[in-house]
């Protein structure tokens, strides 16, 4: 009976799910219009959620209550209730390596085909594994923080003090359980900002030097700005975004991090921005270009339904478009670099092929491959303009 419960929440769940939205967003509004639903009952209904979106596209044609037994079985080692009720066979080999868990899939429907959770597979970047790219994504990504200089000990006492398991991936990046509450073990929030660890190594790219005049074009939520501030405190920073409530947020985290000095912009870079940037020349911009997010559809696997292919070369274009539009104000021979979520060749390699051809030199370029560590996939290239 309880395991019949929880499937039809998590049947009420879908049907009521609105597409476009987050599921990080829908489904605490969801839960508060049940406050009968106990913490448990929240805990299983996310899970199969957010493991059913993890199926992506594969066995469309299967009815959700039989697609939802499929996914948890793939995506779970330990094996729980709702398995042992809906399909007891799986349930003794949920522990089985992926492989042979797909074949057992195979065996009860043999139109399964690994393909199709992600059917945009022959998009993807050059060196990434196709096959583990797609069985990454029944994989739930660790949660991943950077630890401010100087705090790592304390934060790692707090850690451990609260019983919560992490691994050390060096430079104060910190592997955490997805889901870990932060906020009631850690108990200074400025000890430490949430970034993935592939965004963390993006910064490796930066290279800034003393007192430079560095642009983080498309800063959102300021990640990458933090990351150079961290490397150079130095460096005279100029932040800007279409969105002005992206940049009143960023205000807060800022100060938090102990960054003070910058100036803000609210600027939309697909159109001439001459006006606003007219006597400014950078000795670096960091370019965070909006993009698929397909990198980062691990995290949210309910992308993976509401993507369709054209989108793919709308963002390509915006990509081009607002790269053409900052690459003027570089000082020559000064580095852009190009950052994008995407996993996909077009948004990612052909976007700087884009840019050898406008005149810049590439330095070096890299497909962060978090599809190997529970992190999310990114892009990352280094270019400049010909030195005088």
């Amino acid at each position: 009976m309880k395991a019949i419960n929880q499937l039809k929440t998590f049947q009420r769940i879908v049907d009521e799910y609105p597409a476009e939205t987050p599921l990080s967003k829908f489904l605490p509004g969801f839960y508060r219009q049940n406050k009968q639903m106990g913490s448990t009952d929240r805990r299983v209904a996310g899970r199969l959620v957010y493991n059913y979106f993890r199926l992506g596209r594969a066995l469309s044609d299967l009815p959700s209550d039989e697609r939802v037994v499929v996914a948890d079985f793939l995506c779970n080692t330990q094996t729980n209730s709702f398995l042992q009720h809906f399909k007891p066979d799986w349930a003794a080999c949920v522990n089985f390596d992926i492989n042979e868990k797909i074949d057992l899939v195979k065996k009860t429907y043999p139109m399964f085909n690994l393909d199709d959770v992600f059917p945009w597979a022959g998009a993807l970047s050059d060196g990434i594994d196709r096959k583990a790219f797609l069985q990454s994504f029944f994989v739930q990504p660790d949660l991943y923080i950077r630890v401010n200089t100087g705090f790592e000990h304390l934060v790692k006492a707090e850690l451990n003090g609260g019983s919560i398991a992490f691994k050390d991936e060096g430079n104060g990046c910190l592997a955490l359980p997805n889901g870990t509450r932060l906020e009631t073990v850690i108990s200074n929030p400025r000890w430490y900002e949430v970034q993935d660890k592939s965004s963390q190594q993006t910064a490796n790219y930066f290279k800034p030097q003393k007192w430079e005049a560095w642009w983080d074009a498309c800063a959102a939520s300021g990640g990458k700005s933090l990351l150079l501030h961290g490397l150079e405190p130095t460096v005279k920073l100029v932040v800007s975004d279409i969105r002005e409530s992206i940049l009143s947020n960023l205000d807060e985290r800022f100060r938090s991090a102990g960054l003070l000095k910058y100036q803000k912009k609210q600027l939309d870079l697909m159109q001439n921005v001459d006006q606003e940037l007219y006597n400014y020349a950078f000795d670096g911009i960091i370019l965070d270009a909006p993009c698929s997010g397909s990198g980062t559809w691990g995290r949210t696997p309910e992308m993976i339904a509401q993507f369709e292919t054209h989108k793919i070369e709308f963002f390509q274009q915006l990509q081009k478009t607002i790269a053409a539009n900052v690459i003027k104000y570089l000082k020559p021979g000064q580095p852009l670099i190009y950052i994008t979520c995407s996993a996909f060749k077009a948004e990612n390699e052909d976007v700087v092929n884009y840019l050898i051809e406008k005149g810049l030199k590439l330095e070096e370029m890299k497909v962060l491959k978090g599809y190997e560590r529970k992190a999310d996939t990114m892009f990352v290239a280094r270019l400049s303009p010909p030195a005088p």
